[in-house]
Order: C-alpha cells, then sequence, then structure tokens
C-alpha cells in the first residue's frame, strides 16, 4: 500500500483529502504544519507528499527545498497561490506538479496516482547513454558528469525528460507528448513545465545556457536533443 503524506493546515480540506486517499486505498498521514512535515519524512519516508505551500510556521516553499536536499519522492503542490511565480519556484525548487485551489477531487486524484507512478518508475533503463564535449549522461545508472568528470545533480524529473528525449535523439518530440511521457497521460497543456524543466537542464548541462546547443527549442512546438 503507497504511503501519501498529505501536510495541510486547513482541518476541513485535510480531512477531505484522507476520506479520498483512504477511499482509493492509500495509507494517509495527515499534519498541519511545515515542521512536523520534515519530521514525518525523516522518520517514514511516504511515496508521494501533497504539500500546502501556506503553512503555519515554516513555509510550504520551504519545506520542498529541505525535502529535495535528501530525497526525490514526488511532490504535489496544493495551494492558493495561482500567480505563475509561485508555480515556476515551486517547480524549480523540485515540485513533481502544482494544483490550486479550489479543484476538483477527480483531477486531484488522477495527479496523485500519476506522481506515485513517476516515483516507482526507472524510465531510462533502456536509455543509451549520451556522450557529449561537455557531458555525459548514463540513464541506467542515473549518473550525469561533465567535462571534467564532476558530477552533475539532476532531479528525477529533469532525467525522465532527457530521457524521452534522449530516446528519440536528433527528432522533434512535441509538447504534448513529452508531458504525458514525463507526467503522464493526463497531461498535454502545462507548457510552462516545460519550460522551466528544460532552463534547469540547460543551465546544469549546456556550456552556455543563453544559447544552447545540445536542447533545442522548437518555438510553439516542442523539443529535441541534438546529439
Amino acid at each position: 500500500m503507497q504511503r501519501v503524506l498529505v501536510v495541510e493546515d486547513d482541518p476541513a480540506i485535510a480531512r477531505t483529502l484522507r476520506i479520498n486517499l483512504r477511499a482509493r486505498g492509500y495509507d494517509v498521514a495527515v499534519v498541519g504544519d511545515g515542521r512536523s512535515a520534515l519530521q514525518s519524512v525523516a522518520e517514514d519516508m511516504p511515496d508521494v507528499i501533497v504539500l500546502d505551500l501556506g503553512l503555519p510556521d515554516v513555509d510550504g516553499v520551504e519545506v520542498l527545498r529541505r525535502v529535495r536536499k535528501t530525497s526525490s519522492v514526488p511532490v504535489v503542490v496544493l495551494s492558493a497561490r495561482q500567480e505563475s511565480d509561485d508555480k515556476v519556484e515551486a517547480l524549480d525548487l523540485g515540485a513533481d506538479d502544482y494544483v490550486t485551489k479550489p479543484f476538483g477531487m477527480d483531477e486531484f486524484m488522477a495527479r496523485v496516482r500519476a506522481a506515485a507512478r513517476r516515483g516507482g518508475s526507472e524510465s531510462g533503463e533502456n536509455v543509451p547513454p549520451v556522450h557529449t564535449p561537455d557531458f555525459d549522461l548514463d540513464f541506467a545508472e542515473r549518473i550525469a558528469t561533465d567535462a571534467r568528470g564532476a558530477l552533475i545533480r539532476l532531479t528525477p524529473t529533469e532525467w525522465r525528460l532527457l530521457s524521452a528525449l534522449a530516446r528519440r535523439r536528433g527528432h522533434l518530440v512535441t509538447h504534448a507528448d513529452l508531458l504525458r511521457e514525463v507526467w503522464g497521460p493526463a497531461y498535454g497543456r502545462e507548457s510552462n513545465y516545460l519550460r522551466v524543466y528544460a532552463n534547469q537542464i540547460r543551465k546544469k548541462l549546456e556550456p552556455d545556457h543563453s544559447a544552447p546547443k545540445y536542447l533545442i527549442t522548437e518555438p510553439g512546438i516542442g523539443y529535441r536533443l541534438s546529439i
């Protein structure tokens, strides 16, 4: 049974999420503040975290930042903050998804299921390694190194995105295909997710991220990995 940690300070929302998640077969733990969330993660790592940003003590963004220092557990951010900057910041820090309040329960559950599947998948096992003058990617072992052999830290979502592109290296992969392959079949319109992660990957891999030569954007269409 997969365990979901719900971090939500609104008792009514927390109760609704607990009831619906348990009804769908999840083991659910609920906490109402950031410190309790960090303690719960340290003591019993969940399979998925549902994280509200507006917490009464440690801000949800700081919770996410601390979790990502030690874990790649899938995180679905649940927040009333609808500004694009907040979404970009959460995704930039390693959130897997962002659901704004108010939300439909069917959509929310679909995103939790997708996050849980991603957390248990190793999408790079059958992808041949990538070797360039500037970096090397070993998808089976999930090891990235720069030209000097120093390790490059890539998040699980960055690995999945690179895997999807490396399978069809040199070929254009559309936004919709990338979203569905990396995030799941319920996705297809969240192109802002791709922009955030493409920028992060370029900063880590490209010699000059402002003039990329490996991860190429085809405006309005998709991306290609040019190797």
